[in-house]
């Protein structure tokens, strides 16, 4: 089965707590840059008390030198996993990979809210296909020395067949069927993405925005067990 990660997209401290605390089947925390620019790293020991694994996803992007001095700080904290931004190069990833320890690093390839037309403009090429794109950046973190990759569910199965068995591929943008994308542009069902070969699936809005929090936790975690 899938690991399902709650992400806290809540705004505060208590409010992560309380989710936490009231749906105790959750193994897996994703912190981000939002509630961790409100409440400050301490947050990050408070979860690792309660025995949850904490997947710090801070998407680092800069020098060698910087990323790999914040993932051995992500290490002392007790994270388990942690993201870099494989557009960072090859450089700052096996620096950081280099640095990492315990902590499973995985790179971000292409965000899942982008489409093909704002990535070309991005990067300022045209005729890119997003999927060929994932799996370039893919295979260069694994080069690099990154446990994995984290990529939209679209791209799930091109991934895991040039990385093989084994590696973590982290899936956000995951919505049951009726619930609202939202800003994600590439997103797929609990069953869907886990039967492509996702080890972690992703789950922040369905949940938090849910009148019934862990009943809705439960229903992913279900749907992403029959999709295996």
């Amino acid at each position: 089965m899938s690991e399902v990660i709650l992400a806290l997209d809540v705004p505060s401290r208590e409010d992560a707590l309380h989710l936490v605390d009231a749906i105790p089947e959750v193994r897996w925390v994703k912190l981000g840059p939002v509630l961790l620019t409100r409440t400050g790293m301490g947050l990050v020991g408070e979860l690792v008390e309660r025995d949850l694994q904490v997947f710090l996803d801070l998407k680092w992007h800069d020098i060698p030198n910087t990323v790999a001095g914040a993932v051995a700080a992500a290490a002392d904290l007790g994270v388990a996993m942690a993201t870099v931004h494989t557009l960072g190069g090859p450089a700052m990833m096996t620096a950081a990979a280099q640095a990492a320890g315990p902590v499973s690093l995985v790179g971000v390839t292409v965000l899942t809210s982008h489409t093909p037309a704002e990535w070309a403009l991005t990067l300022g090429r045209v005729d890119q296909p997003l999927g060929g794109e994932v799996t370039r950046l893919a295979v260069l973190g694994r080069e690099a020395g990154l446990d994995g990759v984290v990529c939209s569910p679209r791209e799930i199965e091109s991934v895991r067949a040039v990385l093989g068995e084994g590696c973590p591929i982290v899936t956000p943008g995951i919505r049951r069927e009726g619930d609202e994308a939202g800003d994600q542009a590439r997103v797929a069902t609990p069953a869907a993405a886990a039967a492509a070969g996702a080890s972690h699936l992703v789950v922040g809005r369905p949940v938090v925005l849910a009148s019934e929090p862990r009943a809705a936790f439960r229903t992913i975690m279900e749907e992403a067990r029959c999709g295996h």
